[in-house]
């Protein structure tokens, strides 16, 4: 009986399913984690693991079968120079799926599929995370001070041009400042 050994088609005519396919298999071997939903993720995965089990042999034949499937040339050498290496000593189950939960628009299961020894830079990025926001802090300390700077600037820059600007009329041009505030008083009384 022939139960359980087909594929998933996906809704897809079957040029689109190949070249998705080979797309995300090529996008998991550059990046080593990629975010999917669940039904690609089991297709994927198949692919993935085949081209991963003739990695771990770096012949001519395998390369050649390899690259029937991956187009990229720099993915294909990393297949075969790194990640078959690091597989050598495991005989199967390279790839893990991590779900994730639900997507908003559709509610479609969306799963991390990463290869088994992918590791976070969990150290490194903490450190990133740690020196930015120090930056941050240092930024948001700085910021009071260049604001009032600045203001302070602009006062200062405004009373010179003020002050230019008397100093070059003639005086017999100069009129007194009229004192708007003492008449609005006289206003508000009556």
């Amino acid at each position: 009986m022939n139960h359980k050994n087909g594929f998933n088609p996906l809704s897809r005519t079957s040029a689109h399913r190949r070249a998705m396919s080979r797309n995300m298999v090529t996008s998991l071997f550059r990046y080593e984690r990629i975010t999917t939903t669940k039904a690609k993720a089991l297709e994927v995965r198949k692919a993935a693991e085949k081209l991963i089990t003739r990695s771990k042999v770096d012949s001519v034949h395998n390369r050649r079968q390899a690259s029937r499937f991956i187009a990229d040339e720099i993915i294909l050498a990393k297949l075969f120079t790194d990640i078959g290496p690091r597989m050598k000593d495991r005989k199967g189950g390279y790839t893990r799926i991590l779900k994730l939960g639900f997507r908003q628009g559709d509610a479609a299961d969306l799963v991390i599929l990463e290869l088994v020894d992918y590791k976070l830079d969990s150290s490194s990025k903490g450190a990133k995370k740690d020196d930015k926001a120090k930056k941050d802090d240092k930024s948001k300390k700085a910021e009071p001070k260049s604001k009032d700077k600045t203001a302070a600037d602009k006062k200062a820059k405004t009373e010179k041009s003020k002050k230019a600007e008397t100093e070059s009329k003639p005086k017999a041009a100069q009129k007194p400042a009229e004192k708007p505030a003492a008449a609005e008083t006289d206003k508000a009384s009556e």
